[in-house]
């Protein structure tokens, strides 16, 4: 109880939602009105970011609630645009706060001696980090509300979702969030490519170059502790042309299996007949921070055996080189 209050008693968190689908600019001048109120600013592109308002309060004389309005009417005023603005003592409550705000916008405090009362009520799949499926195994048990997956002990709600996702969302449930605001401005794309050494049409040499450049990307997003929220293929053709087009991964990732999935769909939408490509280039977009990233469980077996399998290979290349183990597909096209 006593780690309860104490997380209870962090700092005054900000989470800003803006509206789908708004142009990188506006999201970066969205950005630059959140760092007027505050230099503790974490973009989550590519539509929401987190201000720590702690410093603010003081500096600003005046509540958080008033900060929020500030803010929202701002944006409003300068570029056009409604926010949903939520805040409260952790992130986790915050950012369950702008998921409850409808449309066009609006700002939802909630006081951190009001935190069990205010989550108590609300459908468990409201809560910050809890996703689809996590909800349909706790309802599944007849955990519907906050107040009850608060109430199981933790040890039970591990049996149903996992050690470390059923432990986060006790906690989470309970008001306890030790994740903080990092200042992180518009994160930086990565990017891997390949050059044929000639000009090619075969489509399975060029799905076996798109699979070496998956393992690579997801490798090296791993290694950096980061997720891609979009994947962006280019095609370099004979001649000079090429063909360029970006989607986002339903859940952000750097996964093999996730970036695969996306890589194939990019590759095929190309719709590739008779041109004589020479080169292909893989980027990962909207990166951010693994460890930022609510985490879902996944209730396929089959993939998380191929998770352990990826960290795994990732042993495997860190000590004996990246070619030392990976799809068959590929050493297959490299032999």
């Amino acid at each position: 109880m006593a780690a309860a209050q104490d997380q209870l008693r962090v700092g005054t968190v900000m989470h800003v939602r803006c509206p789908d689908r708004l142009a990188e600019e506006t999201y970066r001048q969205v950005l630059e009105q959140c760092a007027e109120l505050s230099p503790v600013v974490q973009a989550l592109p590519p539509s929401a970011a987190l201000v720590e308002l702690k410093g603010a309060l003081r500096y600003h004389r005046a509540d958080a609630q008033r900060l929020g309005e500030v803010l929202r009417v701002r944006t409003l005023s300068r570029l056009g645009i409604d926010l949903r603005v939520g805040i409260g003592p952790t992130i986790t409550v915050a950012a369950t706060a702008s998921s409850l705000i409808g449309t066009p916008g609006g700002v939802l405090a909630v006081d951190a001696g009001q935190v069990a009362g205010w989550l108590g009520p609300l459908p468990v799949e409201a809560l910050h980090g809890i996703g689809p499926k996590q909800a349909a195994v706790l309802r599944e048990y007849g955990v519907h509300s906050v107040g009850l997956l608060a109430a199981i002990p933790t040890a039970t709600v591990q049996r149903l979702l996992g050690g470390r996702a059923g432990r986060i969302a006790a906690d989470r449930a309970r008001g306890i969030d030790p994740q903080v605001v990092a200042p992180r401005a518009l994160p930086v794309s990565v990017s891997v490519r390949h050059a044929f050494a000639q000009h090619t049409l075969e489509g399975a040499a060029v799905r076996g170059a798109l699979l070496e450049l998956v393992v690579e990307l997801g490798q090296l997003l791993r290694g950096r502790g980061q997720v891609a929220r979009s994947l962006t293929l280019t095609l370099r053709f004979a001649g000079g042309t090429g063909w360029e087009k970006t989607r986002r991964l339903p859940e952000a990732s750097a996964h093999e299996d996730d970036l695969r999935t996306m890589a194939y769909r990019l590759i095929d939408a190309a719709g590739l007949q008779r041109g004589r490509l020479t080169g292909l280039v893989l980027r990962g977009e909207d990166l951010a921070a693994a460890d930022q990233v609510a985490e879902q469980i996944s209730l396929d077996q089959a993939r998380e055996d191929r998770l352990v399998a990826e960290a795994v290979a990732d042993r495997i290349r860190e000590k004996f080189g990246p070619g030392a183990i990976g799809p068959a597909a590929a050493l297959r096209r490299a032999s």
